[in-house]
């Protein structure tokens, strides 16, 4: 993963949530969860690492905006 940059911290309120999980699937319903209580900006795919064990994802929240209907 590419590493966080200042622009995603930028401000109070943002924050970048990275999810490990076992698979896609599992990594996608947390994301799913964060996304009925935040305005985020979902991840499309997950990676896998070599070398490490499941897949991993990266989220960007942003607390102070509500999420889309």
């Amino acid at each position: 993963m590419k590493p966080i940059n200042d622009g995603h911290v930028a401000e109070s309120g943002l924050a970048v949530v990275e999810v490990a999980g076992a698979d896609d699937e599992t990594s996608f319903a947390v994301q799913e969860l964060l996304a009925t209580r935040w305005a985020i900006a979902p991840a499309d795919r997950t990676v896998r690492e070599p070398g490490e064990p499941g897949v991993r994802l990266r989220c960007y929240l942003d607390l102070k905006q509500q999420p889309e209907a």
